[in-house]
């Protein structure tokens, strides 16, 4: 299958950078949020995003124009009825994401491929939401999408072969490099990444080491570009919560518990960077 389309439901940053990596590869691209707002929020965000690629010299000014050409906003999930995949991006919540692919379930052409970007939620229990386990996979980029190269891509129990196959072609023609693993809580990339991030929250509560050396610990000691308690905070500190509740729950094992302190902020409302305030403070963008 020759994915032309593509739609986008979410229009923060992972949706933004999906839509972004999906019109620079040559998709028409539509992106639906609830809100006007949010689309030309995600739309600023995709420029400039571009233009630093004009200026690292990775692509041209007119590379740049015809990707911002191809891409459309909306607020009418109607609108990607004609699409040939459409990615959700949206929060993560189980029953939010089976209730939007029900309705996209019955919005979208027979044959067209519907994707989760999750990073941890069962996409055999996503699929089962809809009429077309089959078409039905998880494609789970990484932060920031234009930048990092990885697509984990996620087998449900249907999942065609088809299916499998043209999420993987599509990924490539994007400039990523797609790998494939089962559906399990987590994946693979965030049932190793989270244990990590929950254990360097419980040192810095137990008072072993402060913020900046556990992170510079990890950064200097095994290489990692950022450290753990920095990275929490990109993420989002209540989606590292949500991740390690679908380990918790999945696998029932005590030591994916979340730690008491990353509860507890997240109670306080302090979810990293998008926030201003984590386990470092952030100045407003």
């Amino acid at each position: 299958m020759d994915i032309a389309s593509l739609g986008v439901v979410g229009a923060g940053q992972m949706g933004a950078g999906i839509a972004h990596v999906g019109a620079a590869c040559g998709c028409a691209v539509t992106v639906v949020d609830v809100e006007q707002r949010f689309l030309d929020r995600a739309r600023a965000s995709i420029e400039k995003n571009l233009e630093r690629e004009v200026a690292k010299g990775k692509r041209t000014a007119e590379d740049k124009a015809a990707a911002l050409g191809r891409i459309a906003v909306t607020t009418r999930l109607e609108d990607l009825a004609a699409c040939d995949t459409v990615v959700e991006a949206i929060l993560e919540s189980e029953d939010a994401k089976k209730e939007l692919f029900g309705k996209l379930d019955r919005i979208c052409r027979a044959g067209a491929i519907l994707a989760s970007n999750t990073s941890s939620i069962s996409i055999t229990r996503l699929a089962a939401a809809t009429r077309r386990p089959e078409a039905f996979i998880g494609m789970h980029f990484m932060n920031p999408v234009p930048v990092m190269q990885l697509v984990e891509v996620i087998r449900g129990m249907a999942t065609s072969d088809g299916t499998v196959a043209a999420v993987e072609t599509l990924a490539r023609r994007m400039g990523k490099t797609p790998i494939l693993c089962s559906d399990y809580p987590g994946f693979i990339s965030n049932r190793v990444l989270m244990p990590m991030i929950n254990e360097a929250i419980e040192a810095l509560r137990e008072g072993v080491a402060t913020r900046e050396a556990i992170d510079g610990i990890m950064k200097l000691g095994m290489n990692h570009p950022m450290g753990p308690l920095t990275l929490a905070d990109f993420i989002g500190l209540d989606t590292c919560l949500s991740i390690l509740r679908v380990l918790q729950e999945g696998f029932g094992d005590p030591k994916y518990r979340p730690s008491p302190l990353l509860c507890r902020m997240v109670d306080a409302g302090w979810l990293g960077k998008k926030s201003g305030r984590g386990f470092y403070e952030y100045a407003a963008s």
